[in-house]
């Protein structure tokens, strides 16, 4: 990626709380501390990489505010409330450098039925299918290849990447970004299961989505059975999740890549759930809770619950076990020993 910012451009947008050292060079890259030379910006966040930062050869680093040590006479730091937020702010220019907003229209090769409307502003990118009576908000941007089914409401300010794909009846809030390859409104899977087989239960239901979600790409949002499959305001979505029919997930939420919601799963606000966590189906987790990576959640739990592992413990018992379970060998041969001791007392 090329780009070029200068020192006051950088300080223009981190707003930092101090900038010491004065260098007068363009800054065309972003790196780790320890990989960053000159025209560098780099950023320190953990305590654990402090010492790092001494052999840095950036010519810029973004440091906490606690931070104590000197930039070299070729360097500058830039101390900031929140390294981690200041370089996202940098982030956010670069996004609109290396890939800028097209102009507003609809390509040539889309396919946008005469009875959708399309909002100010709007940008329907190539081989986008808008069917009838579908709605897109002011300043939407759907991109190369999306589809918008039959009475799909999106939100205005939306993005949706190439190829996702929003089935009938489902609505999008505002300021959502769905990634590339994201399903909203798939079929529910619901079968009725027998001795001769299993048939099918039609899933006539909806997904809504709220305001300022992020969805990550290949996730997928199933239809509820006959009434919404639904997702807060602000919840964030990793890539490759799955998400049941009926299922609830509350405001500002976080789903980490390949969780797993079985229909019916409600998750209260503020929820977080870490990589590969799964949910049975048919239970509520509380609000504020947060769930280890590879957690199997079988049963309700109430708010604030903070747990781990399969079965799931409280996240201290569950780190106790596994301290004890390398214990386990010495442990069976203490045990050994004492049963031939006593046999041979015997």
């Amino acid at each position: 990626m090329q780009f070029s910012f200068s020192i006051s451009e950088l300080i223009e947008i981190c707003t930092p709380i101090e900038t010491i050292g004065t260098v007068h060079v363009s800054i065309t890259g972003l790196a780790s501390l320890k990989h960053a030379g000159p025209g560098d910006l780099s950023f320190l966040t953990a305590k654990r990489y402090r010492a790092a930062v001494a052999d840095c050869n950036a010519s810029v680093v973004l440091v906490p505010a606690d931070f104590d040590g000197e930039p070299r006479e070729d360097q500058v730091f830039l101390r900031v409330a929140n390294p981690s937020r200041a370089l996202g702010r940098i982030c956010a220019q670069l996004d609109r450098l290396l890939w800028p907003r097209p102009e507003p229209g609809v390509h040539p090769s889309a396919v946008v039925h005469e009875t959708a409307r399309l909002g100010k502003d709007v940008i329907v990118g190539p081989l986008v299918v808008i069917e009838a009576g579908a709605a897109v908000g002011d300043r939407s941007w759907i991109e190369a290849g999306a589809f918008l089914g039959r009475a799909v409401m999106v939100g205005d300010d939306c993005r949706l990447g190439p190829g996702c794909r929003v089935l009938a009846e489902c609505a999008i809030g505002n300021r959502c970004l769905l990634h590339p390859g994201v399903v909203i409104g798939s079929d529910g899977f619901g079968y009725d299961s027998s001795a001769k087989g299993h048939e099918k239960l039609p899933q006539v239901g909806t997904v809504t989505i709220g305001n300022d979600v992020e969805i990550g790409a290949n996730s997928t949002i199933d239809r509820g059975r006959f009434a919404a499959t639904s997702v807060g305001d602000g919840t964030k979505i990793d890539n490759l999740v799955q998400i049941g029919h009926n299922c609830v997930v509350g405001r500002h939420c976080i789903l980490c890549s390949q969780v797993g919601l079985a229909g019916s799963t409600t998750l209260e606000d503020f929820v977080v759930a870490a990589g590969q966590v799964g949910f049975a189906g048919h239970l509520t987790v509380g609000s504020g809770s947060m769930l280890a990576g590879r957690t199997a959640i079988y049963s309700d739990h109430p708010a604030g619950s903070k747990l781990k592992g399969d079965p799931p413990l409280p996240l201290h018992q569950a780190q106790r076990v596994a301290a004890l379970m390398k214990r386990l060998p010495e442990l069976f041969g203490r045990v050994d020993d004492l049963e031939r001791r006593a046999l041979a007392e015997s």
